[in-house]
């Protein structure tokens, strides 16, 4: 399996619009971050995409806009949901894009894209196949099998994934007991990590780590990352953990 990182900043990418921190004017690339979203080609070969972010149609061009089985959505914010209109390539010949998401996902989104989903459909639009999944349910989709686990975004239930011996969660502040447990065995976690200092929505750097060293997979990256963080060469980790950044592909053991 490979996982190609799309993005890994947080809501406001980095750099940050009108700062000059030096998270936000350091040289290295990799501190320069889009919306957080992956690209995950199991050994079948058909691509599943995670999030669809506002800027997707730069991720998805940067690696030469491949086929997509799928798309698989955390939750409905901006930062993860903004790009669905340019899924309208994939639509073309009157496909309507799988997507897999909570019912209050499905329900944001056809609030949120209401010309995608009307009765009379403008010529062109994207369309899609809304598949609403729960936690704990696993479900296949391009001949494989998904986990979706509930992990909390501050009051809010959303959702991660484990495909496999990968683990993809974001945006989480609190993971409960039983996404603990489904989550036992991991080659590789993908986890988010906003900054240093605590934040009441998602895991601080410390906190991500606990649930590293908790859930102990064979190695772990760190993303959705703030300009708060700092540069990446300032960071200082543990052996089998690493800051993510954009454009990373790794290959996964199924």
């Amino acid at each position: 399996m490979k996982l190609h990182f799309l993005g890994t900043g947080t809501s406001t990418g980095v750099p940050q619009i009108g700062c000059h921190c030096p998270t936000c004017t350091s040289t290295d690339p990799r501190d320069k971050r889009l919306r957080a979203s992956v690209l995950i080609t199991p050994t079948t070969g058909k691509n599943l995409l995670i999030d669809c972010g506002p800027d997707f149609r730069a991720q998805i061009l940067s690696v030469g806009a491949p086929e997509l089985e799928a798309l698989l959505v955390t939750h409905s914010h901006y930062d993860h949901v903004g790009g669905l209109d340019d899924l309208r390539p994939y639509c073309k010949g009157g496909r309507n894009f799988p997507t897999y998401c909570r019912p209050d996902v499905a329900k944001d989104l056809r609030m949120r894209n209401p010309w995608s989903f009307g009765t009379h459909l403008y010529p062109g639009v994207p369309t899609f196949e809304i598949n609403k999944v729960n936690e704990y349910e696993p479900f296949t989709v391009g001949g494989v099998e998904v986990l979706p686990v509930q992990v909390v975004h501050g009051r809010m239930p959303i959702l991660g994934y484990r495909i496999g011996s990968l683990a993809y969660i974001t945006d989480c502040s609190q993971m409960p007991q039983r996404t603990l447990e489904s989550l036992a065995g991991l080659d590789t976690l993908v986890i988010n990590a906003l900054r240093i200092a605590t934040h009441p929505t998602h895991f601080s750097l410390a906190e991500s780590l606990a649930v590293i060293e908790q859930l102990k997979p064979r190695c772990a990256y760190l993303t959705h990352l703030s300009h708060d963080m700092g540069p990446r060469a300032s960071v200082s980790l543990p052996d089998g953990v690493q800051i993510a950044y954009d454009g990373l592909e790794i290959e996964i053991s199924d």
